[in-house]
């Protein structure tokens, strides 16, 4: 890893798929690289979705050379539909890894919500908000596919192990964005 890791996160979906990319640093601090949304027609055939969502992320991975990708892991959902499409653009972006030589991961969307706001039950508008103070955005990531995947990025690079930054174990990068807000705000 060189000054920072780039970190590719994938909310996968088959009408609107999430995807951000972040670089996090040895001392957890993070700045955004690129965010957005992959689209499918809901009228087009599903091969021809699968092939949007495809290019969309290669396009992703061949223009920010992500040093790995972090995508969501598929749940039960009470719409069989949707977990369907769901899972099936989720295995497109891991075998795009694949493909391009990637380690990829997946995460639980509680093990994301915990990492990011120190909370495995957050809504949208607190994943968004912390969203946008780790990565000190002046708006909150919209639409909330955008915001998860930074959220994916950001819960893989941290999870990854230990800080190199002396004293920084003690707080999550949640507990320290919402310190360090706490700080500007009594300023």
């Amino acid at each position: 890893m060189a000054s920072a890791l780039r970190v590719l996160g994938i909310d996968p979906g088959l009408t609107r798929c999430g995807v951000g990319v972040v670089d996090v640093r040895r001392d957890r601090s993070a700045s955004l690289v690129h965010v957005g949304v992959v689209r499918s027609g809901v009228d087009l055939p599903i091969e021809q979705r699968l092939a949007v969502i495809a290019a969309g992320i290669r396009d992703v991975i061949s223009t920010h050379a992500p040093d790995v990708v972090a995508v969501e892991r598929v749940f039960a959902q009470h719409n069989r539909s949707t977990v369907m499409g769901t899972a099936q653009a989720s295995g497109i972006a891991l075998m795009l890894a694949g493909e391009h030589g990637l380690p990829a991961a997946t995460h639980t969307p509680s093990e994301v919500k915990a990492a990011i706001t120190g909370y495995g039950s957050a809504d949208k508008l607190q994943v968004q908000t912390m969203v946008a103070r780790v990565l000190r955005l002046d708006a909150l990531p919209q639409p909330a596919d955008a915001a998860d995947a930074l959220a994916l990025a950001l819960c893989h690079a941290w999870r990854r192990g230990p800080s190199a930054g002396a004293g920084s174990e003690a707080l999550t990068p949640a507990q320290r964005a919402w310190a360090d807000a706490e700080r500007v705000a009594r300023r």
